[in-house]
C-alpha cells in the first residue's frame, strides 16, 4: 500500500510537472489574414475503423491533454521580454534541476531496495545527503542569521531522523518531495536576469550620422558627445541632444506623460526614447546611452527597493507558521513514545505537503489565465491581487488610445466641412503618425473621394505643405499643420479662430489647421480618444469598493475632464516620473493596498513601486519588463477578471489547505493512539497530495469544459462562424477570419 501509493503520486505529480513545465519549440511570431476553412468529410462508403479510432484519439488528446501542456504562458512571455534569449536557464534554475535528478535517484534507488534488494536503500543515501546539504545551508541561515525557526529546519531535523533510524525510504520521499516544491515554485516566480531594464529594446541598431555633409550609417554604440544625427519622421529618437537643424512634432508621452505632441526646432533639447511624428531634425548629441534621461530613469528602477523579492508565496508563509507547532508537539512526543513516533509527528507537519501543492495550484491558475491572454509573470501576484483596495491608472495611454479622433470641424471663408477634411485628408494621406490615421479614418467613414496623393509635392516640417495639381494648368498649395506652421508660412489666424483654440487647448484638444493657396480655411479638433472599455471596467471597480485614482504628466484641465468623463473622483496632474513614484508610496503609507498600471517609461518606477503592477502588450519595453502582469490584447477589457481570477485561486488554495491539515491531524491521532509509524503517514500524505494536487487541477479542467468548441489558440475571430450543413458530406465552413 505504501509503495502503490507513494509511486502513483510521485508518478502524477512528476508527469504534470513535465507537462506544466516543458519548453516548447521556438516559433515565429506573428500570423498572415488568410481564410481558414475546417472541413469534415463523411463518406457514403463503410467508415474506417482505424480512421475514426486515429479521430478519436486525436479529440481525446486535444480536449484532455493539450489543455495541461499549454506553452502559451512562455510564448508570452518571450513576445514581450526585451531580453535576447529567455530559454537559457538561470544558476537557480540548473541547481533545483540538479537537485531533483539527485533526489529522484534516490527514491528510485530507496524503492527498489525496499521491492527487491535491501542493500539499494544504503546506495540511495549519498543521493539523499547531496539535496540535503541545501537543506542544511538554508537552516543554518535560518536559525542564526535570521534568528527564526523555518521549515529547513524542520526539514534538518526531520531528514536527519529518518536516516539515523534507518528510514531510508522515508527519507528519499521527503527529499523528493522538497526537490518538487523547488522546482514548482520557481517556475511560478518571475526569474527575469537583466540587472539593468532594456529602455532600448525598441531601438535601430544603427543610426544616420551626418559627415561632411554626407549621412552615413553607423553603430549605435560609436556614437561620440557632439556628432549630427539624423531622425526622420516615424522613427525613435536614439539620443538625448539639441536640434541643430529642421522643425519636427515629437510624441513624449511615453517619457514625460504629455497627451499631445510637442513641436521642436533649432536650439530645442530632444530625448531618447520619444518619437518623431513629422519632420527630418538634425540633432547634436549631447547624452548618449548610459547618459541619456531614459537610461538613467532605468538605472534608478534597478536601484529601486522592490518588496516582492522578499515576499513568500501563501504556501510558503503557511509552512514556515506551521513548524514551532510542530516542532513542539515532536518534542513533547519523544520522551513518551520514543525517536520513531516523534519523527512520524514531525511528518505530519502539512507544511511539507502544502510546499507542493500551492505552487502547483498557481501554476494551473497561471496556465488558465494566460490561456485567456493574461500574462502573469510572478505567481505571488495571484496572492497580492486579493488584497488590493486601490487601482491607480496611468492617463496617456493607458485610459487613453494612441491615436486622438476628430471632433469639431471649424470651417472659414465658405468651405464646407467634408471639403475641409478632404484637403486634410489628401496632404497627409502616406503619412503614418496618429494625428494622420485619425483625420483619415474620419474621411473613410464620411465616404470622402480623396485625390491620389502620387500628385502631390512634400515639404515636411511642423505641418505637410502639398503641391495638389488639378489640371495641367491648375494646381492647390494645401498647408496642413499646427498654428506655428501656419503662421510660419505667413497665413492670418482669424481671430474667431484663435479663440476657439485658446478654449480647445484648455480643455487638451489640439488642432489642425487647414489653408489653401496662402489662405486659411478652417481648422479641425482632434480630442484625446478614452478607450472604449475603460467607463465600464472603472465602474465595475468602483463596485468591488476600490478606490480609483489618475495620475497623469498631462496639465490640469485635460486630466481633470478625463476623471469627470469615467466618474474618477481622485486624479494627480503634472506629476513627474520621480513623484509618481512618490504617489504610490504616500498611498501605501495610508494603508492602501496599490495596484498601478501604466504603460510608459515614465510610469516603470511607480510600476515596480506598487503592490501589484500591470502594463498592456505593446507598452514601452521597460513597462512589460517591469510590470508583474500583463494584458496581452492591449486594451483594460480583461483587467476585472483578473481580480475574478485571484478570488478563486484563494477560493483553491483554501481547499487545498484543508486536504493537508485533515491527514496530519489523522497521523498525530494514530501516533497516539492507534501507534501509527512512519509508514502510516506517508500514505496519509500522499492521499492528502493526490486530494489537493485533484482540487490544484480542476480549474483548467472545469475551464477545458467550457471552451467553446472552435478554439484556437492565440487567435481572436473577429466575425461569426459561418456554418453550412450538406446532407451527404458534412462541411464546416470558416469564412473571412480575420487575425488580430
Amino acid at each position: 500500500m505504501l509503495l502503490i501509493s507513494t509511486l502513483v503520486v510521485s508518478g502524477v505529480m512528476y508527469g504534470g510537472f513535465k507537462m506544466l513545465s516543458k519548453k516548447p519549440k521556438k516559433e515565429t511570431t506573428g500570423f498572415k489574414k488568410k481564410q481558414y476553412i475546417l472541413v469534415a468529410s463523411r463518406r457514403k462508403n463503410r467508415p474506417s475503423s482505424v480512421s475514426n479510432a486515429s479521430a478519436s484519439l486525436e479529440t481525446f488528446k486535444e480536449q484532455k491533454i493539450t489543455p495541461f501542456i499549454s506553452h502559451s504562458r512562455d510564448q508570452q512571455r518571450r513576445e514581450i521580454s526585451s531580453l535576447s534569449d529567455e530559454t537559457e536557464m538561470s544558476e537557480a534554475e540548473k541547481k533545483t534541476h540538479e537537485d531533483f535528478i539527485a533526489a529522484s535517484t534516490a527514491l528510485g534507488l530507496a524503492t527498489g531496495g525496499t521491492l527487491l534488494y535491501s542493500p539499494l536503500s544504503l546506495l540511495s543515501v549519498p543521493f539523499t545527503i547531496w539535496v540535503c546539504i541545501a537543506i542544511f545551508r538554508d537552516a543554518y541561515q535560518s536559525l542564526f542569521k535570521k534568528n527564526r525557526v523555518g521549515m529547513s529546519v524542520l526539514d534538518t531535523i526531520f531528514m536527519t531522523g529518518t536516516i539515523g533510524t534507518g528510514h531510508y525510504f522515508a527519507a528519499s520521499v521527503g527529499v523528493w518531495a522538497y526537490a518538487m516544491s523547488r522546482k514548482l515554485l520557481l517556475k511560478t516566480e518571475d526569474q527575469s536576469k537583466q540587472s539593468l531594464i532594456n529602455v532600448f529594446g525598441e531601438q535601430a541598431s544603427f543610426v544616420w550620422l551626418l559627415s561632411d555633409g554626407i549621412e552615413i550609417a553607423v553603430p549605435f554604440e560609436s556614437l561620440l558627445i557632439g556628432d549630427i544625427v539624423i531622425v526622420y519622421a516615424g522613427e525613435t529618437i536614439p539620443v538625448d541632444g539639441t536640434i541643430s537643424s529642421g522643425t519636427a512634432s515629437i510624441d513624449q508621452h511615453i517619457l514625460t506623460g504629455e497627451s499631445q505632441p510637442v513641436e521642436k526646432e533649432p536650439g530645442d533639447d530632444v530625448f531618447a526614447s520619444t518619437v518623431l511624428l513629422s519632420g527630418k531634425i538634425e540633432i547634436s548629441v549631447q547624452k548618449t546611452g548610459e547618459q541619456s534621461v531614459a537610461v538613467q530613469i532605468g538605472k534608478i528602477l534597478s536601484k529601486t527597493a522592490d518588496f516582492k523579492n522578499d515576499l513568500q508565496s501563501w504556501g510558503e508563509e503557511i509552512a514556515e507558521k506551521s513548524v514551532l507547532p510542530t516542532l513542539t508537539l515532536g518534542a513533547l512526543t519523544l520522551p513518551i513514545l520514543g525517536a520513531t513516533s516523534a519523527i512520524t509527528i514531525l511528518n505530519s507537519c502539512f507544511g511539507f505537503k502544502m510546499r507542493i501543492l500551492s505552487p502547483l495550484s498557481m501554476l494551473t491558475f497561471l496556465n488558465l489565465t494566460s490561456q485567456r491572454g493574461i500574462l502573469i509573470k510572478d505567481g505571488r501576484s495571484l496572492q497580492l491581487l486579493t488584497n488590493i483596495d486601490t487601482i491607480v491608472f496611468d492617463k496617456t495611454g493607458t485610459l487613453t488610445l494612441e491615436q486622438p479622433h476628430v471632433g469639431s470641424i471649424y470651417t472659414y471663408s465658405g468651405i464646407s466641412e467634408n471639403e475641409l477634411l478632404t484637403y486634410a485628408a489628401a496632404a497627409e494621406y502616406k503619412q503614418t503618425h496618429p494625428i494622420a490615421k485619425a483625420i483619415l479614418q474620419t474621411a473613410n467613414k464620411r465616404g470622402l473621394n480623396i485625390p491620389e496623393i502620387e500628385e502631390a509635392k512634400y515639404e515636411v516640417g511642423y505641418g505637410i505643405k502639398v503641391t495638389l495639381s488639378r489640371s495641367a494648368t491648375h494646381s492647390e498649395v494645401i498647408s496642413v499643420g499646427s498654428a506655428r506652421f501656419i503662421e510660419m508660412e505667413n497665413i492670418t489666424i482669424p481671430a474667431k479662430i484663435k479663440a476657439i483654440h485658446q478654449s480647445g487647448h484648455e480643455k487638451g484638444y489640439s488642432f489642425v489647421y487647414v489653408a489653401i493657396n496662402n489662405q486659411l480655411y478652417g481648422a479641425i479638433e482632434l480630442r484625446a480618444s478614452i478607450r472604449p472599455e475603460a467607463k465600464q471596467i472603472i465602474s465595475e471597480l468602483q463596485q468591488r469598493n476600490m478606490l480609483v485614482y489618475i495620475i497623469s504628466g498631462d496639465n490640469e484641465q485635460p486630466t481633470r475632464k478625463l476623471a469627470q468623463e469615467l466618474g474618477i473622483e481622485h486624479y494627480f496632474a503634472e506629476t513627474l516620473p520621480e513623484k509618481k513614484a512618490d504617489l504610490i508610496e504616500k498611498l501605501q503609507k495610508e494603508g492602501k493596498s496599490v495596484c498601478f498600471i501604466g504603460d510608459g517609461i515614465n510610469d516603470c518606477i511607480a510600476l515596480k513601486k506598487a503592490n501589484v503592477s500591470i502594463s498592456l502588450r505593446g507598452a514601452s519595453s521597460i513597462a512589460t519588463d517591469t510590470a508583474q502582469i500583463v494584458l496581452m490584447d492591449q486594451s483594460l477589457k480583461q483587467l476585472v477578471q483578473v481580480f475574478d481570477i485571484a478570488q478563486n485561486f484563494e477560493g483553491n488554495m483554501k481547499v487545498n489547505l484543508m486536504a493537508t491539515i485533515l491527514p496530519g491531524l489523522m497521523t498525530i491521532g494514530g501516533v497516539y493512539f492507534l501507534h501509527f509509524g512512519i509508514i502510516h503517514s506517508i500514505i496519509l500524505n500522499n492521499i492528502g497530495v493526490a486530494a489537493g494536487a485533484s482540487n490544484a487541477m480542476l480549474p483548467l479542467i472545469k475551464h477545458q469544459q467550457t471552451k467553446p468548441l472552435l478554439h484556437s489558440e492565440g487567435l481572436n475571430l473577429s466575425e461569426k462562424l459561418e456554418i453550412t450543413a450538406d446532407s451527404t458530406v458534412n462541411e464546416v465552413k470558416i469564412n473571412e477570419v480575420k487575425i488580430s
